[in-house]
């Protein structure tokens, strides 16, 4: 199977890229990020700060990429979630171009296997189960016109969110 569901720590995940559920600022945070930030070390954040000088940060929705630095993963895809505003603003559009746009980047720069957190739903609170549904459903329709990509993980840290992922990737 091309897509597979695991409970842990994405900084742990042994892929070619994980994938960091990122701000606009790309200078770290807290949740996901600041985790990756701190386990990456501070290469990261030098490749943050060159997109930064570039193009000024990363909009919703979209993706840039960085080294993984000391992750054992070999590259760090940085998108950003839309926050949750009741799901008037774009919010489902925008959080799948985030998982589109990271797909997009990790074949670009020939990536075979790739782990997902669960973007948008920690203090951007999106509803875990919506967002669960858009992250499978746009990694499927992704996976079945480009076979690039070997493997997606989607690494669930919290046991609610991994039982949620289990659950709406056995409907599709």
């Amino acid at each position: 199977m091309k897509i597979k569901v695991i409970q842990g720590d994405i900084t742990q995940v042994k892929t070619d890229a994980i994938v960091n559920a990122a701000n606009t600022s790309l200078l770290g945070g807290g949740g996901v990020d600041g985790a990756i930030h701190r386990a990456g070390g501070p290469a990261i954040l030098e490749d943050c700060m060159k997109i930064r000088a570039r193009q000024g940060g990363c909009p919703t929705g979209e993706a840039v990429i960085t080294t993984a630095g000391n992750l054992p993963s070999r590259l760090v895809i940085h998108t950003v979630g839309p926050v949750w505003n009741g799901g008037k603003k774009e919010e489902a559009t925008l959080l799948a171009n985030a998982y589109r746009n990271s797909l997009l980047l990790a074949v670009e720069n020939e990536v075979k296997t790739i782990a997902f957190p669960n973007i948008s739903t920690g203090i951007y609170r999106y509803p875990l189960k919506e967002a669960a549904k858009i992250a499978i459903e746009t990694t499927q329709t992704f996976l079945s016109e480009n076979d690039t990509i070997e493997e997606v993980v989607f690494v669930c840290f919290s046991s609610e969110n991994y039982q949620i992922y289990q659950e709406v990737l056995k409907g599709f």
